[in-house]
């Protein structure tokens, strides 16, 4: 990434339930990191998944990144600027023009291919170890079926998903918090889906050519993640893009070493809101965590920003005790 290149960073919310105090860790550093450069800052929600999105969560997200001190210069609640392109829409809901074409060229290049393996037969390979957050490993089942074997298929009313034929050998990037990395997309779940069989955009796709078309050039998210980056990567160089900067930052855990999730009701943005919490507090407790706030006192972002560095993040993912949860809710 050029030095003279201004950065522009996004938060990427799925509107699938109330923000927690894991998307609110992930979504501080993302802002700080594009904040400390100067940089600008993408609100994108992801509702590409028409099943589980809630347009009631898409309004609490942006009330709870407000009422936490976040702010973005790009998003649904924004008006685009008259001058220079346009990035919007900024619901994947509404971009469906733009994965079809992305799709389409990727098709007409010979490097997708219709899947016919159902749930249970995929479900089946759950012997195979997994992949992280990528499940089992897909064996290219349907990779080399003959155009009548597809006909047969078809005719037994069986609907495909898009696969993408991935490329052979090694991914290498450096990540700006978990340095080099190098990988195959073998190593992430080999074949990966492009389009669900019912139709609906699946996720690597729809986000790799939003940051492509959105001038994202700096992605922070949480390391759960990493199994995707490999995955975006090479999507983005086969539509002839080039790839962001990424982080990977670590995880919040709960006492049990959970992953902080929808589950932990109390800790979701909303529920703080409607305690009472002071958001300062909040973030001031994680910047705490993330190194930029050594005292642990009340902080909006804006006043983390001067002491904000990946450098000061710690190296593992960061269990908190149950102690501190109730005092952070209380």
């Amino acid at each position: 990434m050029s030095a003279a290149l201004a950065i522009r960073g996004r938060l990427a919310p799925s509107p699938t339930g109330y923000a927690h105090l894991g998307n609110a860790w992930a979504f501080l550093l993302a802002w700080l990191a594009a904040r400390s450069a100067a940089g600008q800052v993408v609100l994108r929600i992801e509702d590409i998944d028409p099943q589980r999105s809630r347009t009631e969560y898409t309004t609490a997200l942006i009330e709870d990144l407000t009422w936490l001190g976040l702010d973005w210069d790009f998003g649904p609640d924004k008006p685009e600027p008259a001058a220079g392109k346009a990035l919007g829409p900024f619901e994947q809901s509404r971009r469906g023009a733009h994965y079809a074409a992305a799709i389409a060229q990727l098709e007409r290049a010979g490097l997708t291919y219709p899947c016919f393996c159902t749930r249970k037969e995929l479900r089946s390979m759950a012997g195979a170890p997994h992949v992280d957050d990528a499940g089992a490993p897909y064996p290219g089942t349907c990779r080399s079926l003959s155009l009548a074997q597809q006909q047969a298929h078809t005719a037994a009313g069986r609907r495909p998903c898009l696969r993408l034929r991935c490329p052979e050998g090694p991914i290498s990037f450096v990540d700006t918090v978990l340095g080099e990395q190098t990988h195959t997309l073998a190593d992430c779940g080999g074949d990966f889906a492009l389009r669900r069989s019912d139709g609906v955009v699946a996720y690597q796709l729809a986000v790799a050519v939003d940051d492509a078309l959105m001038g994202i050039n700096q992605v922070v998210r949480g390391r759960d993640i990493l199994i995707s980056t490999p995955r975006q990567i090479a999507l983005l160089k086969l539509l002839g893009y080039g790839a962001p900067a990424y982080a990977h930052v670590p995880l919040l855990l709960d006492a049990e070493g959970q992953r902080l999730a929808k589950r932990h009701q109390s800790l979701t943005l909303r529920s703080l809101r409607q305690t009472g919490a002071d958001p300062r507090r909040i973030t001031g407790f994680l910047g705490s965590l993330a190194g930029c706030n050594p005292g642990g006192q009340a902080a909006s972002p804006a006043e983390l920003l001067p002491h904000f560095s990946f450098l000061r993040l710690p190296a593992e993912d960061i269990r908190i005790e149950s102690e501190t949860l109730r005092a952070l809710v209380a």
